[in-house]
């Protein structure tokens, strides 16, 4: 009898660990196809000098498209918005990119950004997979600095307030460095089991974190 109840943990163990493998692998596949694409739909953007959407097409397409993965995310259809709203962000990054590059050193601040962005994400998320540490306990507080640090930065936007900004910016670089151990976490321990979501959360963390610290960059290479 306790044969029989040892084997049948093992083989729940082991499926468990096989079935974490699969998440892993499919997220980090799917992660560097929508970066790519996302660069690839930058890329487009700054060669065709579209301009910025605004915040106000910028957040319903955002929000839209990522309740609509949400939706989708057991079917091919999530698939499909996963690249809508990646390739989206990439649009509105383009702008912004081109706006930095017509600086002076804005060429260096941006890979500079770029560089930072990807160390910090390659560190946190091979410390968080060889540790194997769980950082579940961060979800609650990430949660709600995430969102007093989203209303800080639209206050700072409608009043125009550079100082606040600049705060929410290294508010955000921290909150998503927090994001990347957390969800790295959840995926390993089996909190998350749905790559098509932990491709989104990291490729959000990726992108706010470059966008934050471009921004800090930015403003420390014009104050020189």
């Amino acid at each position: 009898m306790n044969m029989n109840l040892q084997t049948t943990h093992l083989g729940r163990a082991q499926a468990s660990v096989l079935e974490t493998n699969k998440v892993i692998r499919n997220t980090y596949m799917l992660l560097s196809l929508t970066l790519a694409f996302s660069a690839l739909t930058a890329g487009a953007s700054m060669a065709l000098n579209l301009p910025h959407p605004g915040l106000i097409i910028t957040l319903v397409g955002y929000f839209g498209l990522l309740f609509l993965t949400a939706k989708f995310k057991n079917s091919s259809l999530g698939l499909g918005f996963v690249f809508a709203l990646t390739g989206f962000m990439g649009y509105t990054l383009g702008p912004i990119l081109n706006s930095y590059l017509s600086l002076p050193n804005g060429g260096q601040t941006v890979m500079i950004a770029m560089g930072a962005t990807a160390a910090v994400f390659l560190g946190l998320s091979g410390y968080a997979v060889s540790s194997r540490k769980d950082f579940s306990f961060m979800g609650g507080f990430l949660m709600v600095g995430i969102l007093v640090a989203f209303l800080a930065g639209l206050g700072a936007i409608f009043l125009e307030l550079p100082a606040l900004s600049l705060a929410v910016s290294a508010m955000f670089v921290l909150l998503m460095a927090g994001l990347i151990l957390y969800e790295t976490s959840n995926i390993i321990h089996g909190g998350e089991t749905n790559y098509i979501m932990a491709t989104v959360t990291l490729f959000v963390a990726i992108f706010n974190l470059f966008t934050s610290l471009l921004h800090l960059l930015g403003f420390a290479n014009n104050s020189e």
